[in-house]
C-alpha cells in the first residue's frame, strides 16, 4: 500500500528551486539578442516596426517600448522617429557611448578589486603602448605631444591635469586603431578618475609628483615616436607601477 506523505516528510527547503519569472520587456529583450547572437539578426537590420513587433511578439506596445529604450541605452539599437524606411529601430553598426557608460559604472561601483584594475590596465596599457610604437602616424604623435604641452601649464590644477592625463593614455590607444582597446581605455580611466584625484590629494606637494609625471610621459611618447616598442612597454609600465605606489591609488601600497 501506498504511504501517503505526513507534515514531516514535506521535502527539505534546500530541494526547492525557485520559480525563474521574467518581466515582458526581459523576455522581448532575450529574443533581440538571440537573433544577434545566432546571426539572423545584425548590425544595420532594421527591426520590425513598433505595432508589427508587438504583434509578432504578443506583447503589448508600452513593454516592448521599454525593451527598445533598455537597448538604445545600452547602444545596441538607435530609435529613429518618424515613418518609412529611415524610421524605427535599427541596430547599431558603431559602438556608441552605452558601452563605454555601462563599464565605467561597473567599475566606479567596485565590482573589480584594485588589483584586478591595476592588472588590468598595465595588460592594456602595455599592449596599447606597443602597438602604437609601430602603427601611430604623425596625426597621432602631434595630438600627443599637444596634450602634453597643455599638462606643462604652470598654473594648470589638479582636476585639469588629470583629465589630460587621461586623454594621454586614452589617445595612445586611440593611435593603435583597435576601437575595443580603445574604448576600454576610456571606460577605466574614466572610472577610476576619482581615485587619481584623490591620489594627488595626499601628496604633500602634487606638483613636484606631476613634474615626474610629464617627464615620464615625454619618455613614453619618445618612445613611440621612434617606434622602440620595447622601451615603451618598459616606460608605461613602470610610470603606472610608480604612481600607484607613490599615491597609494585605490590603497595598493606596493606595486603588484
Amino acid at each position: 500500500m501506498t504511504q501517503l506523505k505526513g507534515h514531516n516528510d514535506m521535502p527539505s527547503p534546500e530541494e526547492w528551486q525557485p520559480v525563474q519569472r521574467l518581466r515582458t520587456y526581459e523576455q522581448v529583450m532575450a529574443q533581440i539578442e538571440e537573433r544577434i547572437l545566432d546571426g539572423r539578426l545584425k548590425a544595420g537590420d532594421h527591426l520590425p516596426s513598433e505595432r508589427d513587433l508587438a504583434v509578432l511578439l504578443g506583447v503589448s506596445r508600452p513593454s516592448l517600448r521599454e525593451s527598445l529604450r533598455v537597448l538604445e541605452a545600452l547602444g545596441v539599437v538607435d530609435i529613429r522617429r518618424g515613418g518609412g524606411a529611415d524610421g524605427g529601430a535599427v541596430l547599431l553598426a558603431k559602438a556608441g557611448p552605452g558601452f563605454v557608460n555601462l563599464l565605467k559604472l561597473q567599475i566606479a561601483l567596485g565590482h573589480f578589486s584594485q588589483t584586478d584594475l591595476l592588472e588590468t590596465r598595465i595588460a592594456l596599457e602595455s599592449w596599447s603602448c606597443s602597438e602604437a610604437a609601430s602603427r601611430s602616424t604623425e596625426v597621432d604623435i602631434k595630438d600627443l605631444a599637444s596634450i602634453l604641452d597643455q599638462m606643462d601649464d604652470p598654473q594648470i590644477e589638479t582636476y585639469e591635469f588629470n583629465r589630460l592625463d587621461t586623454a594621454f593614455h586614452v589617445r595612445i590607444a586611440e593611435s593603435t586603431e583597435n576601437m575595443l582597446t580603445s574604448h576600454l581605455m576610456q571606460s577605466l580611466r574614466i572610472a577610476i578618475n576619482r581615485q587619481m584625484i584623490e591620489a594627488y590629494a595626499r601628496l604633500s606637494d602634487w606638483r613636484a609628483t606631476a613634474r615626474e609625471v610629464r617627464q615620464e610621459h615625454r619618455a613614453i611618447l619618445d618612445a613611440i615616436s621612434n617606434r622602440d616598442s620595447a622601451e615603451a612597454v618598459r616606460l608605461v609600465t613602470s610610470h603606472i607601477h610608480s604612481f600607484y605606489q607613490l599615491g597609494n591609488v585605490g590603497g595598493l601600497v606596493q606595486p603588484v
